[in-house]
């Protein structure tokens, strides 16, 4: 079966962030929204994969951050958000 795994990527609270910083200060301070406290950026990955079941896709993604670095664990967190079957 196919699955459809999305996952977050995000620097851990307490990492500088300067996209998230530069969005906040530049974009939105400036522009009239006192009100923003703070941005944090982040990375949405997409990825499709054959798996038996669902907890065997959602391993295989988990071992692949791992492994093959798609996260800096110092910096960064990651989540998985979803899980689709597709045909």
């Amino acid at each position: 079966m196919n699955f459809v795994i999305e996952l977050i990527i995000e620097y851990k609270k307490g990492t500088n962030n300067p996209e998230g910083s530069t969005i906040m200060h530049e974009l939105m301070l400036k522009n009239g929204y006192p009100m923003v406290k703070e941005v944090r950026t982040g990375k949405l990955l997409r990825i499709t994969l054959d798996a038996k079941e669902e907890s065997e896709a959602k391993s295989i993604v988990e071992k692949m951050c791992n492994e093959l670095r798609l996260i800096n664990p110092v910096a960064n967190t990651y989540r998985i958000i979803s899980v689709m079957k597709t045909t």
